[in-house]
């Protein structure tokens, strides 16, 4: 097997992952969502153009996750300062405290499907993780 089959295998894993997880903790939020406060939460406020890019989303359809997110308090939008035509988008206090019990949710609900690993199971999917967490902030940074 070649190396970039291992990637692909990590890849669609993950994204199996999502869906259980969405399918078990009968979550409506989309994962759009979720992962927009993320990178909030990583890379600071950002005009909704450049959060649209590094979430691999359509600019309108960002526009419209944003009103939506701002409106339920998730977020909150203001001008951008070098430009007044731009909206720059940041996270709330309370959209920080939702990713906080959003994720206590998915690892309660996950938790059981993984709870007869072994240690060294556990060291293994603790380096995996700790790969594609450094490869994928540099790739995140390098756009």
């Amino acid at each position: 097997m070649q190396h970039g089959d291992d990637i692909l295998r990590l890849v669609t894993g993950a994204h199996a992952l999502t869906r259980v997880a969405s399918l078990e903790t009968r979550n409506e939020a989309p994962a759009a969502q979720w992962r927009t406060i993320s990178l909030l939460r990583d890379h600071g406020p950002q005009r909704i153009g450049d959060l649209a890019a590094l979430s691999r989303v359509t600019q309108p359809g960002m526009t419209r996750l944003v009103a939506q997110m701002a409106e339920a308090g998730l977020l909150e939008r203001g001008a951008d300062a070098s430009d007044s035509r731009a909206t720059v988008v940041s996270v709330t206090p309370a959209g920080l405290s939702a990713l906080d019990d959003w994720m206590l949710v998915l690892s309660d609900a996950l938790a059981p499907r993984f709870a007869d690993l072994s240690d060294d199971d556990w060291a293994v999917i603790r380096r995996a993780a700790d790969i594609v967490d450094a490869r994928t902030r540099t790739a995140e940074v390098a756009r």
